[in-house]
C-alpha cells in the first residue's frame, strides 16, 4: 500500500507537468476541461502529500509556515494571471483574499475543531499562539480590506498609490514580525500540546506518528512539491475560462470566481489541517488555518500592490456591507473559540455555519 501511494504521488506531478505543456495557451473543449480539472485536483492532492513530507522533516511550526507560503504562491499567481487575461477583474484580488480569510477562519478551523472534538472529545491547543495569530489576521484584514471602503481620497473602495504602498509595507512588517515570533521569539506557543496542556514530542504525536523522513526523501518531495505547485497554477489558468463561463451561465455574480480560486488553493491546507486534528494535533491545525489566512493577506496584498503597477484597470479592495458583517461575526466567534484553549464540536459547527452563510451569500447576494 505504501509503495502504491508513493508511486501515485510521483506519477501525478509528472502527469500534471505533461498536461501543462499540452494545454499551454490552448482553448480547451468540454472533455479536455474535465480531464484537465481531474489532473489539477490530483496535482493539488500530490502537493498536499509532498508538503506534509517536507513539513514533517523540518518540524513545527516551520512545516505549517512552509505549506502556508506554498499555497500563497499559488494564490498570487492565479490572481495575477486572471487579472491580466480577464475582464471585469478589478475586485478579484479582494474577493479571493477575503474568501481565503473566511474559508480558513471558518472552514479549515471549523472542520478541524469538529473532527478533533469528535475524535478526541476536548483536544487542547495553546491560546497564546492561536490568539497572537488571530490578532495579526484581524489587523491585516482590517487594514487591507475594510479601510478602503471608508477612505475618501479615492472612490469605490480603492486606495491611493500612497495608501496602497503604506498598507503593503505594514502587511509585510506584521507578517515578518509574526514569523519571527513563531519561529524564534515564542516558538513554544505554536507547538502541539496534549490533553494535559504539555508540549508533545515534535517527532511523534499522540497516535505514534512515523519517524521524520530522511533528508533525501524530503529533498525529492520538495522538488515534486514545486512541480505540483507550478502545474496547479498553469492548469488552473487553462480551466479558468470554463469556470468563468460556468459561473456566468448559472447567473452567479462574477465575484464567486474568487471563492472558487480560494477553495482550490486552500484544499491542501484543509486536508493537512484535518489530518492533524484527527491525530490530536489541534495546534498544528490552527497554525495551518490561521497561518494561511495571514499569508493570504500579508503576502498576497503586497504582491498584488506591486503587480498593480503593470496590471490594467483599477484595484478595488474595499469590502461591501454584507462582507464586513460576516467578517465582524467571524472575529467575535474566533475570539470566543481561542480563549478557552480547548476545541469543542459546537464551536466547529458554529464556524462551519458561518462558512456556509458566506458561500450562500456569495452565490445569492
Amino acid at each position: 500500500m505504501d509503495r502504491v501511494r508513493r508511486s501515485w504521488t510521483v506519477v501525478i506531478p509528472v502527469l500534471a507537468a505533461v498536461a501543462t505543456v499540452l494545454t499551454w495557451n490552448q482553448s480547451l473543449e468540454a472533455v479536455a476541461v474535465v480531464l484537465t480539472g481531474a489532473v489539477l485536483i490530483g496535482a493539488v492532492l500530490a502537493a498536499v502529500h509532498h508538503a506534509e513530507v517536507v513539513a514533517h522533516r523540518v518540524g513545527e511550526p516551520f512545516g505549517s509556515l512552509l505549506l502556508a507560503v506554498a499555497v500563497t504562491v499559488i494564490e498570487v499567481a492565479l490572481i495575477i494571471t486572471l487579472m491580466i487575461s480577464g475582464k471585469g477583474t478589478e475586485t478579484l484580488a479582494r474577493d479571493t483574499a477575503f474568501a481565503a480569510v473566511m474559508i480558513t477562519l471558518n472552514g479549515i478551523v471549523g472542520l478541524s475543531l469538529l473532527l478533533g472534538g469528535l475524535r478526541h472529545r476536548l483536544p487542547r491547543f495553546n491560546p497564546e499562539g492561536a490568539g497572537a495569530a488571530l490578532a495579526v489576521v484581524i489587523t491585516l484584514t482590517t487594514l487591507t480590506l475594510v479601510l478602503p471602503a471608508f477612505t475618501i481620497s479615492e472612490d469605490d473602495g480603492q486606495f491611493t498609490a500612497g495608501q496602497l504602498a503604506f498598507v503593503a509595507i505594514a502587511a509585510l512588517v506584521l507578517y515578518g514580525a509574526f514569523v519571527a515570533t513563531q519561529t524564534r521569539g515564542h516558538r513554544d506557543f505554536f507547538l502541539p500540546v496534549g490533553f494535559d496542556g504539555k508540549l508533545l514530542n515534535n517527532d511523534e504525536d499522540a497516535d505514534g506518528h512515523a519517524d521524520p523522513p530522511t533528508t533525501r526523501a524530503a529533498v525529492v518531495s520538495l522538488a515534486l512539491l514545486l512541480v505540483s505547485l507550478v502545474a496547479v497554477v498553469a492548469l488552473a489558468k487553462a480551466v479558468s475560462p470554463a469556470i468563468e463561463s460556468g459561473v456566468a451561465a448559472a447567473g452567479i455574480p462574477n465575484s464567486f470566481v474568487g471563492v472558487v480560486i480560494a477553495l482550490l488553493v486552500l484544499l491542501p491546507e484543509g486536508l493537512a489541517a484535518s489530518k492533524a486534528a484527527l491525530r490530536n494535533r489541534m495546534q498544528t491545525s490552527l497554525n495551518l488555518g490561521l497561518g494561511s489566512a495571514m499569508a493570504s493577506i500579508g503576502l498576497t496584498i503586497p504582491a498584488i500592490a506591486v503587480a498593480s503597477i503593470w496590471l490594467p484597470g483599477a484595484l478595488v479592495l474595499g469590502l461591501g456591507p454584507v462582507q464586513m458583517v460576516l467578517f465582524a461575526v467571524t472575529v467575535v466567534v474566533s475570539m470566543l473559540t481561542i480563549i478557552p484553549g480547548r476545541a469543542t464540536r459546537l464551536t466547529g459547527v458554529v464556524h462551519l455555519v458561518l462558512l456556509f452563510a458566506f458561500v450562500f451569500l456569495a452565490i445569492s447576494p
